[in-house]
């Protein structure tokens, strides 16, 4: 027990305390607590002074606390507050609660005095766990908000995809027609003189090709287009780009290019990078009616784990970014918000479909990329575009010529369930140096095979058909007549050729629609690269 002057001097030292304060003799015997300790606790002075400190521990602590309490007291060493141990204290009532602890060693000629600063942290505790419960809640909430938005593009796109395979389909017959229809006028023309007729199958044919870019647009903003994609730098893109750039945006737009070095590779379709900055860089002009500048600029990029929590289609690793920026009128937060949403546009009406932010959006995630807007009025945009950097080194692209490549007798097996596209393809095939089997349905097409007997050189089929899919068709085929090449045509594979739009390596694909020109060329690159049989 305390007896001298100095322990009353400590006693009132203790009384001034914030935290409870219990002063514990070396036995384990309380010698002294304050007014903090007895409102704390629930117990007047006298109840503790004399007590085991165990008292005051939460009975299933109780055990083991003995054990603690005899090694401090074997090398007391100053313990500060909130060291990382969870600690309770038990009230008179039996109730507990949370506890920090501060422990120091106090020698006296009795013995160690162990001094036990004690603070109920409950509400500290609580408010911690509220602050963690909100950021939950947020977190869920932004989760469900990218969940529904997916939903709903995912709506918008099987609503895209199963208009566009039929419309895919349709343009395809007017295009065919319209070039056969061109070619026989123009065989009849007299020198010098021009049928009217000529000049409006040509208009069909720039209102087809019209058409196919918007169906393509749907499909790559609703993620369903078949992508072709190959290892390949984003610099060379950007660089074959820049001529047919300056003669799209006029003379009004200053354009420039700051092209980043040493950038890795990236996986994407040439085709639909073009888009992208083609899409990007019409969009700045149009935000720039009377003229101003237009930069596009390259870098690395390394994405660590904090920046990819905050973007859910990024993960760590190296990115290449693409930045296209304006001095335009720039857009305000609330169109913004809405500027990918397909069909949006604040353009007049007739002068915009609303989908070429959409578009590039479709093109960027696809690749596992991402796309922010930075925008404020008056003071322009930039759009800037995260691709993720491959380990495969970058190829060289192929080009096509663009001349019609004529076959040599060849047997073509074409199945098509679309009986005008069937046709248009037979009549072309035909038309330039091939023979041809035409069937209705896969099972049409095996049975064909089956009762002849001559080489098929190759199949031509659709992929989305009733009854058999194109990826079966081939498959029976092959069974058939082995080392026969494939070529599929699709502008909506429904993902029969490859995960996530991408084709799987070896597949061969004609997109619908596709030109006369585009059917002989890919069909005679097959057959060049065909097994043996």
């Amino acid at each position: 027990m305390l007896r001298d002057l100095s322990d009353r001097d400590l006693a009132a030292v203790l009384e001034v305390a914030p935290d409870a304060m219990v002063c514990v003799e070396h036995g384990g015997e309380i010698a002294l607590v304050n007014a903090q300790a007895e409102r704390l606790f629930g117990y007047g002075r006298d109840e503790l002074i004399g007590q085991s400190v165990e008292l005051l521990v939460p009975e299933s602590a109780r055990g083991i606390h003995h054990g603690h309490r005899t090694a401090y007291v074997a090398d007391p060493r100053p313990r500060p507050m909130g060291a990382g141990m969870q600690l309770a204290g038990r009230r008179k009532d039996g109730s507990t609660f949370p506890a920090e602890i501060s422990l120091a060693a106090i020698d006296t000629d009795e013995g160690i005095l162990v001094t036990a600063a004690i603070r109920d942290v409950t509400e500290r505790l609580e408010a911690a766990a509220e602050r963690e419960q909100l950021k939950s809640q947020a977190e869920r909430e932004r989760l469900e908000r990218k969940l529904q938005q997916a939903q709903r593009l995912e709506s918008l796109g099987q609503l895209a995809g199963g208009v566009a395979h039929d419309f895919n389909n349709l343009l395809n017959v007017i295009s065919g027609y319209a070039t056969f229809v061109a070619e026989a006028v123009g065989q009849d023309l007299a020198a010098g003189s021009a049928p009217s007729v000529l000049a409006d199958v040509e208009q069909i044919q720039v209102a087809v090709a019209r058409a196919a870019v918007l169906t393509r647009q749907l499909l790559t903003f609703a993620r369903r287009d078949v992508v072709q994609a190959r290892v390949l730098n984003l610099n060379k893109i950007i660089t074959e780009v820049l001529t047919l750039l300056e003669r799209t945006l006029g003379e009004h737009v200053d354009l420039s290019a700051n092209l980043g070095e040493h950038l890795g590779p990236v996986f994407v379709d040439p085709g639909q990078m073009e888009q992208v900055l083609v899409n990007l860089a019409v969009n700045a002009r149009d935000a720039m009616p009377g003229g101003g500048k237009l930069s596009i600029e390259t870098a690395g990029f390394n994405v660590d784990r904090a920046y990819a929590a905050s973007r859910a289609s990024l993960t760590p690793g190296r990115y290449v970014t693409l930045k296209v920026s304006d001095t335009g009128t720039g857009m305000p937060p609330e169109v913004v918000a809405r500027a990918f949403d397909p069909f949006f546009t604040t353009k007049p009406k007739g002068e915009g479909t609303g989908l070429g932010l959409a578009t590039v959006y479709g093109i960027v995630t696809q690749a596992g990329g991402d796309v922010r807007i930075y925008s404020e009025p008056g003071l322009g945009t930039t759009i800037t575009v995260l691709l993720p950097v491959t380990q495969e080194p970058a190829v060289a692209g192929e080009r096509s010529s663009g001349e019609r490549e004529r076959g040599d007798n060849e047997l073509i097996l074409v199945v098509e369930d679309e009986p005008g596209l069937r046709e248009v393809t037979r009549r072309t095939l035909a038309g330039n140096g091939y023979q041809v089997i035409a069937a209705a349905s896969g099972q049409e097409a095996i049975d064909a095979v089956a009762a002849d007997t001559r080489r098929i050189d190759a199949l031509v089929t659709d992929v989305i058909m009733p009854g058999m899919q194109g990826p079966e068709v081939a498959e029976r085929i092959r069974e058939l007549r082995p080392g026969v090449a494939v070529l599929f045509m699709s502008g909506y594979t429904q993902g029969l050729l490859g995960n996530r739009g991408v084709l799987e390596p070896g597949i061969n694909l004609l997109e619908k629609p596709f030109t006369e020109t585009a059917l002989l060329a890919r069909l005679r690159s097959v057959l060049r690269t065909r097994p043996s049989s």
